[in-house]
């Protein structure tokens, strides 16, 4: 093999501390070879001067920004957006140091030099010298990290995986693809560091397991964002890791997505405290997460029926359609509007007119304010078409534009018009449109014939305002439907402190042309109306809050989205008009069961082309405890994907008595020192530190070093009973407790 006479990788990278980045146990002798780390050290060091070299030019640069003050708004608009850019990097800079580092590959010889290795980073990184010390996960040049195979080297001679502990690396693996081109400088492993990273205890976060995704989880990461992905498995198959760090690959790979951001939608408020540190250790900080609740006002104190309704169903929400569609007709009587310049009359072609006026898109409470200032428009014409022969410098366009717009002040203190206006196109609240559909049968019936009386009678209520979660999806139709009715007030109110300060500005205009004795009159500039305009300081006008949940986002992640309705799949659709989203699910685990297939079910709501990826290989749960869980979801569903288990946690599954349960819960608690324990199913046991007490729906997506679940026949018959006992079964990552009463034996 040809040598290359330049200086090793090693001599360039002189150590910047001096420290040690390894501390493996005595176990691991061998592994400290200088041999084997002595390259991985140096490099370490000179990870961590480069990230604090860069953490202080990054620091240096945000205090410049922020106090930089910029001449024009999109001056303004690029600092802040340069300030959260920097903002992010320093969150992550300040988070990691050299345990930035996931491993590194080194490619297979050539003939012309000897392989250098490549390290695989959380981010990119590079030294003062331009040597790039860490190249970022979701680059190309980083895929073979995570994708090579021994079927498929993808032209690596060997990967090397780290795994960190408070700064220090604590063990690692060499998976050799080409044994010869290595000789001794690997440390080869009957196992890999991601099987061996299975048995590790949890936490009450979601682990790190950037630096062990596996081939198959990386294929479906880096598929692009055109049209909607499902990411279909089974209990513990990594959906949710493989979503999460979807939506960190493309952020990055993906500036139209970056630019429109990105909604992460969970089941309950469990699950999102338990991803909650995941997006920001890949270094996304801009990501939301929430779940349906949060994307109603209502959804907060909403109660959980528990049951398919006909409020569920995407009839009802043609019927909150309807109603608004009935609150937006024109009245059909003519109106004379008198006024000191002259009478008005609105006949069906003027009201028509003036109800045809809102442009398109505009929510029904906003668009009043449309069909206000058309009918002003309207009737100002008619006004002066009336008196255009009479006084020739008379202009009633200028009454409703200029100066202290009478016309419009006066039309607006008439009752009559405005009560005409009201009734005919109503300002209207969401809560109180549902409410009115959930009391008045005869109205829902009227506006909605497509519903049988059945249906009208199962969606009425003695409480109207007592929500449901299957209400939810009608309130948020509602919302957006209608829009807040209180903004067209603010909005008036707006305009009448932006009329104010154009008067003051007027006022001080006048002053400064009129204190003016330079010779050239500089200050006679300001009778411009654009430049009287630009004087406005719009700082002192209130702003109007904003619905940062409302969209739309470039990409949405929804996770158990097999128990979504019809309806609810509307509200996802409503905030991802692209169709680009990430679909986690199993529709195994669907409590009111999933017949039809996933691309049935997303064109039938509207989501076409559906990309299905399938994963089968379960990496959490122990083969013992999939044994006892299997035949739970087999019995009802016999072609249900119940995936693989890779691992056998050594623990058996125990049954015990109910009586038994606080006695199991605190043996384990002695016997170990960290992780994490769950019982389900048992509403009147209280947890403590690291044990949570959950019931079957709320554990989904989430994980428990010992799981107790109490009286799994009491969950129920059918699918629902299945699927819950199938779930609270499969959260168990080491030790699953059944607890029954009056056991036998």
């Amino acid at each position: 093999m040809a040598q290359t006479e330049r200086p090793s990788r090693r001599a360039r990278l002189e150590p910047a501390l001096n420290t040690t980045f390894f501390d493996l146990p005595l176990a691991l002798t061998a592994k400290r070879s200088p041999n084997l780390i002595a390259g991985d050290e140096a490099h370490f060091a000179a990870i961590a001067a480069a990230i604090e070299q860069e953490r202080t030019h990054v620091a240096a640069r945000l205090d410049e920004l922020r106090r930089r003050r910029g001449d024009t708004g999109a001056e303004l608009r690029d600092r802040d957006d340069e300030i959260r850019r920097l903002s992010s990097r320093m969150s992550t800079l300040e988070r990691y140091g050299a345990e930035a580092c996931l491993g590194r590959i080194v490619p297979e010889a050539s003939a012309e030099a000897d392989p250098e290795p490549l390290y695989i980073g959380r981010i990119g990184l590079t030294d003062a010298s331009g040597i790039r010390l860490l190249v970022d996960w979701r680059t190309p040049a980083a895929e073979p990290f995570f994708a090579a195979t021994h079927a498929n080297a993808l032209g690596l001679a060997s990967r090397r995986r780290f795994r960190w502990s408070s700064g220090r690396v604590v063990d690692y693996w060499d998976e050799v693809f080409d044994l010869d081109s290595l000789g001794d400088a690997a440390a080869l492993d009957d196992h890999s560091s991601f099987i061996a990273s299975l048995a590790s205890t949890r936490s009450p976060r979601m682990r790190d397991v950037l630096g062990t995704i596996q081939a198959d989880q990386d294929a479906i990461i880096r598929q692009g964002a055109r049209g909607p992905l499902v990411v279909d498995g089974g209990p513990g198959t990594g959906k949710t890791v493989v979503a999460l760090h979807r939506t960190a690959y493309l952020l990055y790979a993906n500036e139209r997505i970056r630019a429109g951001g990105v909604l992460v939608i969970g089941p309950s408020p469990d699950y999102l405290a338990y991803v909650h540190d995941v997006l920001p250790s890949l270094g996304e900080n801009s990501v939301q997460t929430c779940t349906l609740r949060d994307l109603v006002p209502e959804g907060r104190d909403a109660a959980t029926d528990g049951g398919l309704t006909v409020a569920s169903s995407l009839e009802m929400v043609r019927a909150v359609e309807a109603a608004v569609d009935i609150a937006e007709r024109p009245p059909t009587r003519t109106l004379t509007v008198e006024t000191p310049w002259g009478d008005a009359v609105l006949g069906a072609r003027e009201w028509a007119e003036a109800f045809a006026a809102p442009e398109p898109g505009l929510t029904h409470n906003a668009a009043r304010e449309q069909v206000w200032a058309a009918i002003v428009e309207i009737i100002a014409d008619q006004v002066d078409a009336a008196r255009e022969e009479d006084t020739d410098d008379f202009d009633a366009y200028d009454l409703v534009h200029d100066g202290p717009r009478d016309l419009e002040r006066t039309l607006a203190a008439n009752e009559l018009l405005r009560g005409t206006v009201a009734r005919s196109w109503p300002l209207l609240g969401a809560a109180d449109l549902v409410a009115q559909l959930r009391s008045d049968p005869g109205v829902l019936s009227r506006i909605a014939p497509w519903l049988s009386d059945s249906q009208v009678r199962s969606f009425q209520r003695e409480h109207p305002y007592r929500w449901t979660v299957e209400d939810l999806p009608l309130l948020d139709a509602a919302h957006r439907r209608l829009g807040d009715p209180g903004r067209a007030d603010a909005a008036r109110r707006w305009r009448a402190a932006e009329e104010r300060e154009r008067a003051r500005m007027a006022q001080v205009t006048a002053e400064l042309i009129a204190n003016d004795d330079s010779d050239m009159g500089v200050m006679s500039m300001l009778r411009g109306q654009d430049l009287r305009s630009a004087l406005v300081d719009r700082a002192a006008l209130s702003e109007q809050a904003v619905d940062s949940l409302a969209g739309p986002f470039a990409h949405i992640v929804i996770d158990e989205a097999q128990e979504l309705t019809d309806a609810q799949w509307q509200m996802v659709l409503a905030r991802c008009p692209s169709r680009s989203i990430t679909v986690v699910g199993d529709r195994a685990q669907a409590r009111q069961g999933f017949v039809e297939t996933w691309e049935e079910r997303l064109a039938r709501v509207g989501f076409g082309d559906a990309h299905i990826a399938t994963l089968r290989i379960n990496y959490r749960t122990p083969s013992e405890v999939m044994a006892v869980a299997a035949p739970e979801i087999l019995a009802v569903l016999p072609d249900a994907n119940v995936p693989e288990s890779i691992r056998a946690g050594g623990e058996p599954v125990i049954r015990v008595d109910v009586s038994q349960i606080q006695g199991v819960v605190a043996d384990w608690l002695k016997q170990h020192e960290e992780g994490v324990a769950c019982v389900i199913g048992a509403p009147w046991f209280e947890g403590g530190p690291r044990v949570r007490s959950l019931t079957p729906t709320v554990a989904k997506g989430l994980e428990f070093d010992l799981v107790v679940v109490v009286e799994p026949a009491s969950f129920g018959d059918g699918i629902a009973g299945a699927v819950d006992r199938y779930v609270a079964m499969t959260r168990a990552t080491g030790q699953l407790v059944v607890a029954s009463s009056a056991l036998d034996g």
